[in-house]
C-alpha cells in the first residue's frame, strides 16, 4: 500500500533533514524503507540495535551513502546536537531521514540548534481519502470498527485485527510509557488509560479521573501528556478567541487507534472523525506550512459543536458528526449564523445531501474520501 506522504517526503529530502513521526506500528519503519528503495545507496540504522548504535556514533556509514535512515535516534544521549553536526559536515549527496516516536515532535518547542534544518511529516493511521486511492469503494464500517493502523485494518478478519490490538495495548504501556518516562504506578496509569477509552469525544476532568484512580488530579495530567506524547491519544482543545462564552478549558480526548474506543456507535464515529480531521489538518500543516489546529465549541450554556477548524487562531469552519440525523443541528446553525462561519453537518447515514447557506449536510464517506490527507 502506498502512503501519501512518500513524493512530498522525496522532495523534501533534497532540501533539509525530513522527521517522519507518528504512532507506534503506525508505518514510519514501513515506509520509510521504501522511500530507501528510491534512493541507490541507502543505509538504515536502528539506535535499538547495539551494532547500529556503534556505527551511528561513530559516523561509520559508507562515504557514498545518498540515504542515511536513522530510527529511534532520539534515545541516543545528545541526539540533537550529533544530528545537528552530521548535518552540517555531510556531502551534498547525503540525505538524511529520521523516524521514531513523538519525541522527535518535540524540540519544536525548545528553540534548539536543529532550527532551520528540518521539515516534519506526520504518518497518521489510514483514512479514507488516503484509502480512496488504493481501493475503488474504501470501507467505512471496516475503519470504524478496526482502525486505520495497518496491521489490524487489513488483517484477514476481526479475530486476527483484535489480537493484534491485545499485543498492542500491552506494549503500549508496559514498554513505550516506561522507556519514555520512569513511572512508579504502573495501575494507576494504566487506569487513566482504561478510562480514557471509555471517556472519548466528553470533556475531560482530571480532577474526576483522579478521585476514580486514587492519584492526584496533577499525576493524571501528567499520565495524559504523556499517552500525547506518545501519540496514543490526542487532545482537541475548546477555542476560545473573540468568543468571550466559550470558557469552559477542558479537553476532548481522542484515540489515533478507532479500535481503542469503548463506547457505541456515535462515540466511535466522532473519534473516526476526529482522526480525520486531525490528519487533513496535520498534512497541510506538513506540507503547505501553514498553521492550522483542530479545536471545539463549547459555550457556558452548554450549546456545542464538535470541531472546529483555525487557521492562525481565526476559525475558518465548523463540524457537526451524526450517525443518521439529516435535520440541520441547532448549535451548528447557531454558531454558523453568529460568527458568520462555513460548517458541515457530517452523517454517516443519510439519504440526500443538502445545502443551506453556509452549511452544508454531507455524507461522510463522500466528505472524508475527498478530504486533503
Amino acid at each position: 500500500m502506498n502512503r501519501q506522504q512518500k513524493a512530498q517526503i522525496i522532495k523534501d529530502l533534497d532540501k533539509k533533514i525530513v522527521f517522519l513521526v507518528g504512532p507506534r506500528q503506525v508505518g514510519k519503519t514501513w515506509l520509510a524503507k521504501t522511500i530507501g528503495r528510491e534512493f541507490s545507496r541507502t543505509v538504515y540504522l536502528n539506535y535499538d540495535r547495539l551494532e547500529d548504535q556503534a556505527i551511528i556514533k561513530n559516523e561509520q556509514w559508507l562515504e557514498d551513502t545518498d540515504l542515511l535512515i536513522l530510527d529511534e535516534l532520539h534515545k541516543m544521549k545528545g541526539w540533537k546536537n550529533f544530528l545537528k553536526g552530521v548535518f552540517d559536515t555531510k556531502p551534498d549527496r547525503l540525505k538524511i531521514l529520521v523516524t521514531g516516536s513523538a519525541r522527535l515532535d518535540t524540540f519544536r518547542q525548545t528553540g534548539d540548534s536543529l532550527a532551520g534544518r528540518f521539515f516534519v511529516h506526520h504518518l497518521l493511521p489510514l483514512s479514507l481519502g488516503e484509502l480512496k486511492n488504493e481501493q475503488e469503494q474504501p470501507d467505512l464500517n471496516r475503519l470504524l470498527l478496526r482502525g486505520g493502523f495497518p496491521e489490524p485494518f487489513l488483517a484477514p478478519n476481526d479475530t486476527e485485527a483484535e489480537r493484534w490490538r491485545s499485543q498492542y495495548i500491552d506494549s503500549l504501556i508496559r514498554t513505550d510509557v516506561f522507556d519514555f518516562e520512569k513511572i512508579n504506578d504502573y495501575k494507576a496509569i494504566r487506569m487513566v488509560f482504561e478510562l480514557l477509552r471509555r471517556k472519548v469525544a466528553s470533556p475531560i476532568s482530571y480532577t474526576s479521573i483522579a478521585e476514580d484512580v486514587g492519584v492526584s488530579p496533577v499525576t493524571v495530567k501528567k499520565y495524559i501528556n504523556i499517552l500525547e506524547s506518545l501519540f496514543i491519544i490526542f487532545k482537541v482543545t475548546p477555542f476560545s478567541r473573540k468568543i468571550a462564552r466559550s470558557i469552559l478549558k477542558e479537553p476532548k480526548i481522542y484515540f489515533y487507534d478507532n479500535g481503542l474506543v469503548i463506547g457505541d456507535e456515535g462515540v466511535r464515529f466522532e473519534n473516526l472523525i476526529a482522526n480525520s480531521l486531525l490528519k487533513s489538518v496535520s498534512g497541510r500543516n506538513d506540507n503547505l506550512g501553514i498553521n492550522e489546529q483542530l479545536h471545539y465549541l463549547r459555550t457556558k450554556n452548554g450549546q456545542e459543536v464538535d470541531f472546529a477548524i483555525a487557521a492562525n487562531n481565526v476559525l475558518i469552519e465548523i463540524q457537526e458528526v451524526k450517525l443518521s440525523n439529516g435535520d440541520l443541528s441547532k448549535n451548528l446553525s447557531y454558531f454558523s449564523e453568529k460568527y458568520n462561519l462555513k460548517g458541515k453537518q457530517i452523517v454517516k447515514e443519510l439519504k440526500r445531501e443538502k445545502h443551506l447557506g453556509n452549511i452544508d449536510i454531507v455524507r461522510a464517506q463522500n466528505y472524508l474520501e475527498n478530504l486533503y490527507i
